[in-house]
């Protein structure tokens, strides 16, 4: 299928061909037929694209900051690679469509095949053929509306929800500064709630439209005529609201709200425009300033929009697929026109050419719609069953034994630790075919495939499984998919590679283990990468052999996550511990040489942070410190073992020691921290090709998914966890 993406670090527009998206459970497969351009915000994504890297990071301080904290915890090579990976990716534009439901995933009951439904999200509703869209951000379109006018349901719920902040009551006065599509909209629905409106804009053509529209004066926010109109209004008083849905670097629009509002009004934030409120004329009249957060309660929170968790609607009357359904309702009803909004309608291969001419301003527009083939060929839907295999089945072939050059590999994710840590090292290693990435989102996959050369991308999982060529597969998920993956992976004779963590609950490792029985096949690796950084591995020879039990502390100062990040989602991903600690625990048991008996876990009470306490069968001990509440700037892993008179410290991957009858101190390592991952990388690319042993021990991988899982059970138990399987 065709989808428009843009190059962030280029500036590149294109249409690009991506493969598929697969239909998962909780939403719909949806065929577009009209998508449409919000010439506010894609057109403001355009031209930051089109900026120099200073311009970029001018634009954009918040990434600056945050590029600045991840040189400080991962240094700059690593966070280089990071960002110039983002930085030259094709990212997604769109917003807002409406198209035809051609496939229906599991647990959806609102909407059945051949359904016409408006869909919102800049990740779920692209410029693209065919779309996967959660249940809570898409709404049936009324009978009746027209597919063009059903596209502007997202643009449509963010006037909406700007209106609901400004609590608008009959009679009342508006100002809205700002007459773009959003603007038009928010006078169209102030009007119908019996609100007289006045428009704010430089643009007459745009002051003329609003007022066709329903407002009840317009012009130019220099003129005498808008203070006049607002004082006829209102018995110069002031307006009841302002509305701010203009955008740019001026901030004319917060100084004219304070002069034309009255005492004590609301001034409503919709746009993207430059706040520095003038202090007293705000304090004067004592204004409520709010903020109007895109389509509506739901936006930003993963538990409703992609696990599709609703509120209560006794509770939140209003969410944003609520919002959306109501838009929708309006224009039915012909309480909103949105017909006279629509400047331009292009087809879709035209996309490059019409984003160009919107840039260079060849093309004045309020809306523009991108028009799809309503006769384009049918997509054949991607299988997503899981591998019929019964136990003792003859058809599950184990991998061969025999050397193999090159060694073919397939990705399934390619989400940034892929992209960033393991991808860059095995694109440039002699010897391997990197074959397919398997991706749910089709641009992901494409953007992997254009980066590191994959030979095919592709959203089908088990046309991969049944490649027969594909000796090896990375499986770098979320974590809640990585044992059933792992599982599937097994079953089809593949040699796994799995990004922590293996599992996240017992039942998951006991299905790994099964299908390992079931099937012969144990090639299996997780990827703790730690015990591989050659710096830790030099510091362990240092080291030497002991004698005696040992003492190892080591302190992950893990700090605090971006509001938004899905290791917040625990009920589907997991505590942070179960998908990270892993690490921590796999490294002490491999510097002790041994798999841990018990686990003591206890944690304080209003945070995340951990101390987690391992023994070992020699008397040795290992106590973690994972905490959330440690101050930024100071380095993530720090490692103290003792044992026999000696001690080794590494200071977070950039310099180990160890004190014994010599001392020994390595250099700063000119490259930064080297955590292990091309190592171990190389370690498993050895293992494929030359059908020799796995780098890591299965039992080892399984005691260490054990002893993290055991820290849940400790923490609710409030006891030491034996460990039953430990060896």
């Amino acid at each position: 299928m065709k989808q428009v993406v843009q190059n962030y670090k280029s500036g590149e527009l294109a249409v690009l061909d991506v493969p598929v998206p697969g239909c998962k459970p909780g939403g719909v497969l949806v065929r577009t037929a009209f998508s449409l351009i919000s010439t506010g915000t894609e057109l403001m994504k355009v031209s930051e694209a089109g900026m120099s890297m200073l311009g970029k990071a001018r634009s954009r301080p918040d990434q600056v900051a945050k590029v600045m904290q991840s040189v400080a915890t991962n240094g700059v090579p690593a966070t280089y690679r990071k960002v110039m990976g983002k930085l030259d990716s094709y990212t997604p534009l769109g917003y807002s469509l409406c198209g035809v439901v051609e496939q229906v995933g599991a647990g959806i009951d609102d909407v059945k095949v051949g359904d016409l439904v408006a869909c919102a999200g800049n990740e779920h509703a692209l410029h693209a053929e065919l779309n996967w869209v959660p249940k809570n951000l898409y709404a049936p379109v009324p009978d009746g509306l027209a597919p063009r006018h059903a596209a502007f349901g997202t643009v449509g719920s963010i006037a909406l929800q700007g209106v609901r902040q400004g609590e608008s009551r009959l009679g009342e006065v508006a100002l809205v500064i700002g007459l773009g599509l959003i603007g038009q909209l928010v006078v169209q629905l102030l009007a119908a709630s019996g609100v007289r409106v006045v428009g704010v804009d430089p643009d007459p053509a745009r002051c003329e439209l609003a007022e066709s529209l329903g407002a009840a004066a317009c012009g130019d926010p220099a003129s005498a005529a808008v203070e006049a109109a607002v004082a006829e209004l209102t018995d110069g008083h002031g307006v009841d609201q302002v509305y701010l849905a203009a955008g740019g670097g001026s901030n004319q629009p917060v100084e004219l709200a304070a002069r034309l509002c009255r005492d004590r009004g609301r001034v409503v934030d919709i746009g993207k425009c430059r706040l520095d409120l003038p202090w007293n004329a705000y304090y004067e009249k004592e204004l409520d300033v709010r903020f109007s957060r895109s389509y509506g309660p739901g936006r930003y929170d993963p538990e409703y929009e992609l696990e599709g968790r609703d509120y209560p609607i006794g509770y939140v009357r209003w969410t944003e697929r609520r919002n959306l359904a109501c838009f929708l309702d309006l224009v039915a009803r012909g309480r909103v026109d949105v017909e006279p909004l629509v400047s331009h309608i292009a087809d879709f291969d035209d996309a490059v050419e019409t984003y160009q001419r919107l840039k260079d301003g060849d093309l004045k527009a309020v809306a523009v719609l991108f028009r799809y083939p309503q006769h384009a060929a049918e997509a054949e839907a991607p299988a997503v069953a899981v591998p019929a295999v019964k136990r003792g089945s003859t058809d599950v072939s184990t991998p061969t034994r025999a050397a193999r050059t090159p060694v073919r590999l397939a990705f399934v994710g390619a989400g940034n630790y892929a992209t960033s840590m393991l991808l860059p090292h095995l694109a440039q290693r002699d010897g391997v075919e990197l074959s397919t990435v398997v991706t749910t989102t089709a641009l992901s996959a494409a953007n992997a495939q254009r980066k590191f050369g994959f030979a095919e991308a592709t959203t089908d999982l088990d046309a991969v499984l049944g490649d027969k060529s594909i000796d090896a597969v990375f499986v770098v998920t979320r974590h809640s998919s990585h044992a059933e993956l792992t599982r599937k992976a097994l079953l089809a004779g593949k040699t796994v590679f799995v990004e922590k963590p293996l599992a996240l609950t017992e039942d998951e490792l006991a299905g790994v283990l099964a299908a390992v029985e079931e099937s012969g096949n144990d090639r299996l690796q997780v990827g703790f990468n730690r015990r591989f950084a050659p710096l830790l591995q030099e510091a362990r020879t240092r080291f030497g052999a002991r004698t005696g039990p040992a003492s190892l502390r080591y302190l992950v100062n893990a700090g605090q996550l971006t509001h938004g990040s899905w290791y917040l989602q625990q009920g589907t991903e997991g505590s942070r511990f179960a998908g990270e600690g892993g690490h921590f625990i796999d490294t002490a048991s491999w510097l002790l040489d041994a798999d841990p008996v018990s686990v003591y876990a206890v944690a304080p009470s209003g945070n995340e942070d951990l101390q987690v306490v391992l023994r070992y069968p020699d008397g040795s001990t290992a106590t973690i410190s994972y905490v959330t509440t440690g101050a930024p700037g100071f380095p993530k892993e720090t490692l103290d073992l003792v044992a026999d008179g000696k001690v080794l410290r590494l200071d977070d991957f950039v310099r180990a020691s160890v004190y014994a009858r010599k001392r020994w101190v390595s250099s700063r390592l000119p490259k930064a921290r080297d955590k292990g991952q091309s190592a171990e990388l190389a370690a498993f690319v050895k293992a494929v090709r030359t059908g020799g042993p796995m780098p890591v021990p299965l039992e080892s991988l399984v005691a260490t998914t054990s002893a993290t899982l055991a820290v849940q059970a400790g923490l609710a138990g409030g006891a030491p966890v034996t460990l039953a399987s430990a060896r």
